[in-house]
């Protein structure tokens, strides 16, 4: 449930047991995540060993969680105003990690977002506007998540905490005002932690964009990322050319697509700086990863 500085709080029929790993694991690399399903011993003294690490169905490297049903992904139009790129860099990681997404365009009571719910309506993904302060969509939002393990990110700022306290009032995580000079939050998160919200729902609030790094995920391929944006999935196979790379080759049924207003030209230009980012990766590097 929680993991700090080598301690391991583990959540097991005996209560919550503060665990350490078995050496065992640094040798062989391995290092149990918040999310962890883990088998454990418990001492005399009541504190416990993680003796095991049982399988994932997915798992990250920065926020280090594992087992997440969905990503929970924070957007405003509002101070601070994200990114959409930001955003499709780490809808491309959850594709690939085989993790859920949910998008949540909060503060909505300051700006609705339109913008953002246009991008987003045709991808696929459940978009949720909502608003912390009045209430908005917090009901809705809570149900989707129902029993799932959710991890919360966003921009620094965008109220992943504030969302959190008002889905399960009285958890009381410490939150920070944005500041009205740079245009984005102070960070209040400092570790990965799940809280039982009841229902079997476990939520996390994580670093925001900026600590969501790619450098400790496996490598996306550029062949591999058309496949990772869901409203592309219709295109699949349509190109003159079975190689199409989507960019500039003609008879592109994927561009086409963006031409025609059928996939919206933010995403699409999202995964066209995607496809040159990962195109600069060597492969030697991609191999030994």
């Amino acid at each position: 449930m929680r993991a700090l500085s080598g301690f391991y709080t583990v959540r097991a029929d005996a209560g919550f047991i503060e665990c350490r790993a078995r050496g065992r694991f640094r040798r062989d690399g391995l290092t149990p995540l918040v999310g962890d399903r883990v088998r454990i011993t418990q001492n005399p003294d009541g504190s416990g060993a993680v003796d095991e690490i049982l399988p994932r169905k997915n798992a990250f490297g920065r926020p280090a969680v594992a087992n997440v049903d969905y990503l929970v992904m924070l957007l405003s139009a509002a101070l601070p105003v994200t990114d959409p790129y930001l955003a499709d860099r780490i809808t491309v990681r959850c594709e690939k990690n085989r993790c859920g997404v949910l998008l949540v365009i909060n503060k909505c009571d300051l700006d609705p977002g339109e913008t953002l719910r246009r991008i987003y309506e045709s991808t696929g993904y459940g978009v949720f506007p909502v608003s912390a302060v009045t209430g908005e969509g917090v009901s809705e939002l809570r149900a989707a998540i129902e029993g799932k393990v959710c991890c919360f990110t966003g921009n620094s700022g965008v109220g992943k905490s504030t969302l959190i306290n008002a889905l399960a009032p009285g958890m009381a995580i410490p939150t920070g005002e944005v500041s009205q000079k740079l245009g984005r939050g102070r960070h209040t998160t400092r570790h990965v932690e799940l809280f039982d919200i009841g229902s079997g729902t476990l939520l996390g609030d994580t670093p925001g964009f900026a600590s969501f790094g790619d450098e400790t995920e496996i490598p996306i391929l550029p062949e591999e990322l058309a496949g990772l944006f869901p409203e592309f999935a219709p295109y699949a196979g349509r190109c003159r050319f079975d190689d199409c790379t989507h960019r500039a080759e003609p008879g592109c049924a994927l561009r086409a697509a963006a031409e025609q207003g059928l996939i919206h030209p933010s995403r699409y230009g999202s995964y066209l700086r995607l496809y040159e980012e990962a195109s600069k990766l060597k492969r030697w590097e991609i191999e030994t990863t």
